[in-house]
Protein backbone atom coordinates (compact mmCIF):
# COMPACT_ATOMS: atom_id res chain seq x y z
CA UNK A 1 0.00 0.00 0.00
CA UNK A 2 1.32 3.48 -0.67
CA UNK A 3 1.97 5.62 2.02
CA UNK A 4 2.19 9.49 1.90
CA UNK A 5 4.20 11.39 4.35
CA UNK A 6 2.62 14.74 4.60
CA UNK A 7 2.13 17.58 6.97
CA UNK A 8 -0.44 20.69 7.40
CA UNK A 9 1.50 24.46 7.07
CA UNK A 10 1.28 27.61 6.32
CA UNK A 11 3.81 28.39 3.51
CA UNK A 12 6.09 31.39 3.72
CA UNK A 13 6.16 31.94 -0.05
CA UNK A 14 6.33 36.07 0.00
CA UNK A 15 9.39 36.61 -1.88
CA UNK A 16 10.43 39.41 0.27
CA UNK A 17 10.28 37.58 3.58
CA UNK A 18 12.21 34.70 2.02
CA UNK A 19 15.03 37.03 0.85
CA UNK A 20 14.87 37.69 4.21
CA UNK A 21 15.05 34.49 5.86
CA UNK A 22 17.76 33.27 3.25
CA UNK A 23 19.72 36.37 4.59
CA UNK A 24 19.23 35.16 8.01
CA UNK A 25 20.69 31.33 6.32
CA UNK A 26 23.92 33.37 5.44
CA UNK A 27 24.47 35.35 8.67
CA UNK A 28 24.61 32.07 9.96
CA UNK A 29 26.58 29.96 8.12
CA UNK A 30 30.49 29.51 8.31
CA UNK A 31 30.98 29.63 11.82
CA UNK A 32 31.72 26.10 12.76
CA UNK A 33 28.64 24.34 13.13
CA UNK A 34 27.55 22.29 10.34
CA UNK A 35 23.80 23.36 9.65
CA UNK A 36 21.36 22.00 6.54
CA UNK A 37 19.57 24.85 6.03
CA UNK A 38 15.57 24.70 4.95
CA UNK A 39 15.52 25.43 0.87
CA UNK A 40 13.97 28.59 0.03
CA UNK A 41 11.36 27.65 -1.65
CA UNK A 42 10.54 25.22 1.42
CA UNK A 43 10.20 27.77 4.08
CA UNK A 44 6.81 27.24 6.38
CA UNK A 45 5.53 27.26 9.65
CA UNK A 46 4.69 23.10 10.43
CA UNK A 47 0.87 22.94 11.99
CA UNK A 48 0.78 19.28 12.04
CA UNK A 49 3.21 17.05 11.30
CA UNK A 50 1.20 13.65 9.79
CA UNK A 51 4.02 11.41 8.92
CA UNK A 52 3.45 8.68 6.34
CA UNK A 53 -0.12 7.63 5.53
CA UNK A 54 -2.17 5.52 3.43
CA UNK A 55 -3.21 7.09 0.37
CA UNK A 56 -6.65 6.99 0.76
CA UNK A 57 -6.73 8.75 4.54
CA UNK A 58 -5.44 11.74 2.33
CA UNK A 59 -9.32 12.25 1.36
CA UNK A 60 -10.22 12.12 4.78
CA UNK A 61 -7.15 14.81 6.04
CA UNK A 62 -9.06 16.96 3.00
CA UNK A 63 -12.58 16.63 4.43
CA UNK A 64 -11.28 16.95 8.14
CA UNK A 65 -9.40 20.56 6.63
CA UNK A 66 -12.52 21.57 5.01
CA UNK A 67 -13.89 21.63 8.29
CA UNK A 68 -11.54 24.15 9.86
CA UNK A 69 -12.32 27.64 9.58
CA UNK A 70 -10.59 30.89 10.06
CA UNK A 71 -10.52 34.51 8.96
CA UNK A 72 -7.78 36.16 6.85
CA UNK A 73 -5.15 37.55 9.74
CA UNK A 74 -1.44 39.06 9.90
CA UNK A 75 0.87 36.88 10.83
CA UNK A 76 5.04 38.87 12.05
CA UNK A 77 7.71 36.89 11.48
CA UNK A 78 10.34 37.86 14.43
CA UNK A 79 13.17 36.80 16.96
CA UNK A 80 15.58 33.74 16.33
CA UNK A 81 15.73 30.63 18.90
CA UNK A 82 16.76 26.89 18.92
CA UNK A 83 15.23 23.83 19.97
CA UNK A 84 15.73 22.42 22.38
CA UNK A 85 17.26 25.54 23.65
CA UNK A 86 20.11 27.92 21.96
CA UNK A 87 23.20 27.10 24.11
CA UNK A 88 22.31 23.43 22.97
CA UNK A 89 20.83 24.39 19.16
CA UNK A 90 19.74 21.22 17.53
CA UNK A 91 16.53 23.27 15.24
CA UNK A 92 17.04 26.82 14.67
CA UNK A 93 14.11 28.65 13.82
CA UNK A 94 12.28 32.17 13.79
CA UNK A 95 9.62 33.06 15.95
CA UNK A 96 5.94 34.08 15.41
CA UNK A 97 4.68 37.50 17.28
CA UNK A 98 1.58 39.27 15.75
CA UNK A 99 -1.00 37.03 14.80
CA UNK A 100 0.92 33.44 16.95
CA UNK A 101 -2.59 33.25 19.21
CA UNK A 102 -4.45 33.08 15.42
CA UNK A 103 -2.56 30.25 14.30
CA UNK A 104 -2.22 28.62 18.11
CA UNK A 105 -6.18 28.28 17.15
CA UNK A 106 -5.57 27.08 13.94
CA UNK A 107 -3.38 24.53 15.02
CA UNK A 108 -6.36 23.57 17.78
CA UNK A 109 -8.52 23.27 15.08
CA UNK A 110 -6.45 21.07 12.98
CA UNK A 111 -5.47 19.18 15.83
CA UNK A 112 -9.27 18.43 16.79
CA UNK A 113 -10.31 17.40 13.12
CA UNK A 114 -7.88 15.29 12.79
CA UNK A 115 -8.09 13.70 15.92
CA UNK A 116 -11.50 12.17 14.87
CA UNK A 117 -10.06 10.60 12.04
CA UNK A 118 -7.27 8.77 14.95
CA UNK A 119 -4.20 10.86 14.42
CA UNK A 120 -2.60 11.73 17.86
CA UNK A 121 -2.41 14.49 19.54
CA UNK A 122 1.24 16.08 19.54
CA UNK A 123 2.79 16.00 23.17
CA UNK A 124 4.86 18.57 23.03
CA UNK A 125 2.77 21.88 23.69
CA UNK A 126 2.30 24.16 20.24
CA UNK A 127 4.89 27.04 19.98
CA UNK A 128 4.29 28.81 16.22
CA UNK A 129 7.67 28.96 14.54
CA UNK A 130 9.33 28.54 11.42
CA UNK A 131 12.33 25.91 11.01
CA UNK A 132 15.31 27.29 8.84
CA UNK A 133 18.23 25.07 9.27
CA UNK A 134 19.23 21.86 11.18
CA UNK A 135 22.54 21.53 13.56
CA UNK A 136 23.92 18.36 12.44
CA UNK A 137 27.61 18.70 14.12
CA UNK A 138 30.56 20.85 14.49
CA UNK A 139 31.37 23.68 16.37
CA UNK A 140 28.70 25.70 18.34
CA UNK A 141 30.42 28.34 20.01
CA UNK A 142 30.01 31.88 17.32
CA UNK A 143 27.07 29.89 16.01
CA UNK A 144 25.80 30.41 19.83
CA UNK A 145 26.99 34.16 19.31
CA UNK A 146 25.41 34.67 16.05
CA UNK A 147 22.07 33.30 17.68
CA UNK A 148 22.16 35.80 20.11
CA UNK A 149 22.92 39.10 17.84
CA UNK A 150 19.99 37.72 15.95
CA UNK A 151 17.65 37.63 19.03
CA UNK A 152 15.81 40.38 17.64
CA UNK A 153 15.27 39.90 14.14
CA UNK A 154 12.05 41.18 12.10
CA UNK A 155 11.65 39.33 9.03
CA UNK A 156 8.38 40.83 8.32
CA UNK A 157 4.69 40.69 8.15
CA UNK A 158 2.61 38.18 6.28
CA UNK A 159 -0.87 37.14 5.41
CA UNK A 160 -1.98 34.17 6.10
CA UNK A 161 -5.01 33.40 4.13
CA UNK A 162 -4.36 29.60 3.04
CA UNK A 163 -3.71 26.69 4.91
CA UNK A 164 -1.94 23.29 2.91
CA UNK A 165 -1.79 19.86 2.65
CA UNK A 166 1.49 19.14 1.23
CA UNK A 167 3.45 15.67 0.46
CA UNK A 168 7.02 15.58 1.63
CA UNK A 169 8.96 13.54 -0.87
CA UNK A 170 12.88 12.88 0.69
CA UNK A 171 15.22 12.91 -2.16
CA UNK A 172 19.57 12.82 -1.79
CA UNK A 173 19.27 16.59 -2.55
CA UNK A 174 16.76 17.13 -0.05
CA UNK A 175 12.87 16.72 0.67
CA UNK A 176 10.36 18.42 -2.35
CA UNK A 177 7.28 19.46 -1.50
CA UNK A 178 3.84 19.57 -3.25
CA UNK A 179 0.83 20.91 -2.40
CA UNK A 180 -2.08 18.09 -2.22
CA UNK A 181 -4.74 20.48 -0.58
CA UNK A 182 -5.80 23.99 0.03
CA UNK A 183 -8.03 25.62 2.55
CA UNK A 184 -8.99 28.79 2.08
CA UNK A 185 -9.88 31.46 4.75
CA UNK A 186 -13.14 32.89 4.96
CA UNK A 187 -13.91 35.21 2.40
CA UNK A 188 -10.80 34.00 0.61
CA UNK A 189 -10.40 32.56 -2.92
CA UNK A 190 -13.13 30.15 -1.90
CA UNK A 191 -12.82 27.04 -0.15
CA UNK A 192 -11.00 24.18 -0.50
CA UNK A 193 -8.66 23.18 -3.49
CA UNK A 194 -7.54 20.31 -5.00
CA UNK A 195 -3.76 20.54 -5.96
CA UNK A 196 -1.61 17.80 -8.04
Amino acid sequence: MERIRSFVSIDIDDPALVSKVVDVQRELSGLGATIKFVEPENIHLTLKFLGEIPRFLVEEVKRALDRVSFEPFTMRIEGIGAFPSVSRPRVIWLGVTEGAERVAAIHEAVERELARLGFRRDREAFVPHVTIGRVRGGSYDRLRARLADLRGVVIGDFRVEVIRLKRSTLTSKGPIYTTLYERHAEGGAGGGTQQG
